[in-house]
C-alpha cells in the first residue's frame, strides 16, 4: 500500500487543514502535560508510557510502514535515532521539573523559551537580523515569562525561600526543556521536510528506541520500574495514546506548512496549560499566569513573522 504524502508548502501561508491539526494537537499536548503533571513520574514512568506506545500504536506504524520502510537508508535511521535521544533528554527534563515546580511555570517557560533559543541561534550563525516585529516578540515572550511565574506576586516569593528556590527550579528547568525542544523540532522537521520521514514512523521509532535507552536505568532500580509499572501505568496509557496523536498532528502539519507558521501555532498549548494547570492542580496567581501565556504566544507569532 502507498500512502499519499503532502508535498511541502510552495508559500508562506498556512492552510486551514495545518491550522486545525495544530489546534487539535495543542489541545492534546496540554491534557497530556497536566497528566505527566499530575502523575509526579521519573525514567520508569517514561519508559512505561514508551512501552504502550510501541503496544497501542505498532499496528499504525505496521500500516504506514509496509511500503516506506524499506526505502529508509543510513540518513534515515540516523535522524531517527538522533530524534530518539533528544525527545527522551526532553521528557525526562519535563518531568524532573514538573516534581521540582510548577506545571504553570515550568510548561510555558519550556514552550515560549524554544523560539527565542532559535532565533539567537539565527543571528549569532546564520547572520540574521530581528525585524522590529521579531524585536516585539522577544519583548512579549520575556514580559510573558515574567508574569507566568507569578508576576508581581515575584515580589512576594523573593522573601520566601522555600517559594522562591521552587521559582528558580522552574525557570532553570523550563529553559532547558526549552532548548531540548528547538532540538528535536530541527531533527524532526529535517527528517520530514528533507528526508521524507514518514510523520507516523518518525515518531514511533523514536518512542521504540527509546525503550533500550531507558532500560539498564530501569534494570539498576528495579523496584521503582515495578512501582511505576504498577501505580502510574493508567496515566502513561494517556501519554501513550495522546502523545504520539499530537504530535503526529504537528508532523503532518510540517508537511502542508513551514516550520515558521506551524510552532508559533503550537503555542496555543501555553494558554490551556496555564488556565488548566491553574485550576486542576490548585497552583497560584492563575490569571497572572495566563496572562503571560497570552503574552508569550503572541510574542512567538512576532518571532514568526519576523
Amino acid at each position: 500500500m502507498t500512502v499519499a504524502r503532502p508535498a511541502a508548502a510552495q508559500n508562506q501561508g498556512m492552510s486551514l487543514t495545518a491550522l486545525a491539526l495544530v489546534l487539535l494537537a495543542a489541545v492534546l499536548h496540554a491534557i497530556w502535560n497536566i497528566v505527566a503533571k499530575r502523575a509526579g513520574g521519573d525514567s520508569g514512568f517514561a519508559l512505561v508510557s514508551a512501552l504502550w506506545v510501541v503496544v497501542l500504536w505498532a499496528p499504525v506504524a505496521l500500516w504506514f510502514g509496509w511500503d516506506e520502510l524499506p526505502r529508509w537508508g543510513v540518513a534515515q535511521w540516523a535522524v531517527v535515532g538522533a530524534s530518539a535521544a533528544v525527545h527522551l533528554l526532553y521528557f525526562n527534563t519535563l518531568l524532573r521539573g514538573y516534581r521540582k515546580a510548577d506545571l504553570t511555570v515550568v510548561y510555558p517557560v519550556a514552550r515560549g523559551s524554544a523560539p527565542l533559543v532559535t532565533a539567537a541561534a539565527a543571528v549569532l550563525l546564520l547572520g540574521e537580523s530581528l525585524t522590529s516585529a521579531a524585536l516585539a516578540g522577544v519583548v512579549a515572550v520575556c514580559t510573558g515569562v515574567f508574569l507566568v511565574a507569578g508576576g508581581p506576586g515575584l515580589w512576594r516569593k523573593a522573601h520566601d525561600p522555600a517559594a522562591r528556590a521552587r521559582l528558580k527550579a522552574g525557570l532553570r528547568w523550563g529553559a532547558l526543556t526549552g532548548l531540548l525542544i528547538a532540538g528535536y523540532s530541527v531533527i524532526d522537521g529535517y527528517a520530514v521536510k528533507v528526508l521524507l520521514v514518514g510523520p507516523v514512523l518518525l515518531d514511533y521509532f523514536s518512542n521504540l528506541l527509546r525503550v533500550p535507552l531507558l532500560l539498564p536505568v530501569a534494570l539498576r532500580d528495579r523496584p521503582a520500574f515495578m512501582h511505576a509499572l504498577r501505580t502510574q501505568w493508567k496515566p502513561a496509557l494517556v501519554l501513550g495514546l495522546l502523545a504520539p496523536a499530537g504530535y503526529v498532528m504537528v508532523l503532518y502539519a510540517l508537511t502542508l506548512a513551514p516550520l515558521s507558521r506551524v510552532a508559533p501555532a503550537r503555542e496555543v498549548s501555553m494558554l490551556l496549560a496555564a488556565l488548566l494547570g491553574g485550576h486542576l492542580l490548585g497552583e497560584g496567581d492563575r490569571h497572572w499566569r495566563l496572562a503571560g501565556a497570552a503574552c508569550i504566544t503572541l510574542g512567538v507569532v512576532g518571532l514568526a513573522l519576523g
